[in-house]
Parts: structure tokens; sequence; C-alpha cells
């Protein structure tokens, strides 16, 4: 571990900043140039669904445009998620020790793996099954007019959020190599946890029914699930054995 003053960990923390904010400008540049190939990708599962019920419009001259500044916006934060994760890490990493460091390593290429899953599992998951069931219900036979920027700010919302929670399972298993949770608090905190992501499974979903949300706070509670038992048979028996080597060599 290296010890550092508050004033480096700001000059350190300063850095990091200033170079994440340049990886996500470069970013925006290569999205906004094929923002049009971005749009028609996330437009695709919306078609889909309404067919012949309904179509995409814009109701304002600068909706387009708009819409395609957003969608740069965040679409350079996924594709730039493999720069700034690794400027993340190396934020914390001056503060861990080597044995920690390798330890918690391999989990900074799962991390960007659970983000590309948790984009893929809105995208042909979520956003399908939610679709079909708002065109669905209701009054048939009428003509649906969605909002093209309304859509596209939406719906890559609701991608890059579900990148960062599927992250769940990797930070809890980097909080516990760090000696800040256990997989004893963890299940503590499971009765707290399971509504507190009720609450966001409400606000994320593109409808508010409890068939959507369900399909949001069931992976949720299943990803918190996943890290308890990573912690349980990961970084336990890691602790234990870095900690306590006699304790274990006695007890083979």
């Amino acid at each position: 571990m290296k010890e550092m003053t508050f004033m480096e960990h700001l000059e350190e923390l300063r850095t990091r900043i200033i170079r994440v904010l340049i990886i996500l400008v470069i970013s925006f540049g290569v999205c906004y140039y094929f923002s049009t190939s971005i749009q028609e990708f996330l437009l695709a599962p919306l078609r889909e669904a309404i067919g012949t019920q309904g179509k995409v419009v814009f109701t304002g001259l600068l909706d387009k445009v708009l819409a395609e500044l957003q969608i740069a916006f965040w679409s350079c934060v996924a594709l730039a998620s493999p720069f700034w994760f690794r400027e993340a890490w190396l934020f914390i990493k001056p503060g861990l020790y080597e044995s920690e460091v390798r330890a918690i390593r391999p989990f900074i290429f799962v991390g960007f793996l659970l983000f590309i899953a948790g984009v893929a599992f809105g995208y042909y998951v979520i956003f399908p099954f939610t679709f079909k069931t708002l065109i669905s219900s209701g009054v048939q036979n009428v003509e649906a007019m969605l909002n093209l920027q309304d859509y596209l700010l939406l719906s890559s919302k609701v991608l890059v959020f579900l990148g960062l929670l599927f992250q769940m399972p990797n930070v809890i298993i980097i909080l516990g190599f760090m000696g800040l949770v256990t997989k004893y608090s963890l299940r503590n905190m499971r009765r707290y946890l399971a509504v507190a992501f009720a609450v966001a499974a409400a606000i994320i979903t593109p409808t508010p029914d409890i068939l959507s949300m369900m399909c949001v706070w069931i992976p949720m509670m299943v990803l918190y699930e996943i890290g308890i038992i990573a912690v349980a048979w990961i970084v336990h028996p890691y602790l234990r054995r870095k900690y306590l080597p006699e304790e274990t060599s006695e007890e083979t």
C-alpha cells in the first residue's frame, strides 16, 4: 500500500477526473459520428413492438438534433466504460495492499463484461417485453404516436443504468476484499435493499406496470444474492488463508 497525504489524494483525483473527461470527449465525438446508426439500433425493438399500429415522430425542429446529442452522450458513457473503469481502478489501487491488488485485478475485466451483460439484458429482454405489454394493453386499434427524442433519451438512460446495475456483484466482491462487507452484513441488509431495489425498479422501467418492475427487481435481487455467494465462496476463504495461515494449515 502506498501512503499518500490528503493533498496527494486530491491531486490524484483531479488527474483521474481530467483523464476521464478527455476520454468521454473523444468517445462523444465518435458516438456522434455514428449517432444515426445508434438511433436505428435503439429504435429496432420499439418498431418491432408497434409494427403497423403506430409510428415514431418528432414534434420540434430541434428534436432530431437534440436526440443525436443526447444519444451520443449516453453512448459515449457505455463505449468508454473500459477506459473510465481503468481510471477508477488506478485511483483506488494505491490505497490497497499488493495482495488485495492481485485479488481484485481480475474483477476489473469482469466488470466490463457485466456492463455489457446489463446493456444486453435491457435491450433483448426488458425492452421487447415492456413495449409489447404497453402496446397490447388498453384500447385496441388505436395508432401510437411516439416522440423520437423522449424515447431515445429514456432508452439510452435505461441501458446505461442497467449496465451499471450489473456491476453489483463485482462491487460487492471488491468491498469484501477491502473488508467493508461480509456475508453476514450483506444478509442482514437484504430486506432493506429489497425495498430500495423495488423503488429503483419503479423509477427506471419505461412503463410503471408491475410486470415491467418485476423484470428489473428480480435481476437486481439475483445479482445481490450472487454477490453474497461470491463473498462467501471467494472473499472469505481468501481472507482466511491470508490472515489465518497457521489455523488453515492445521485444519488441512
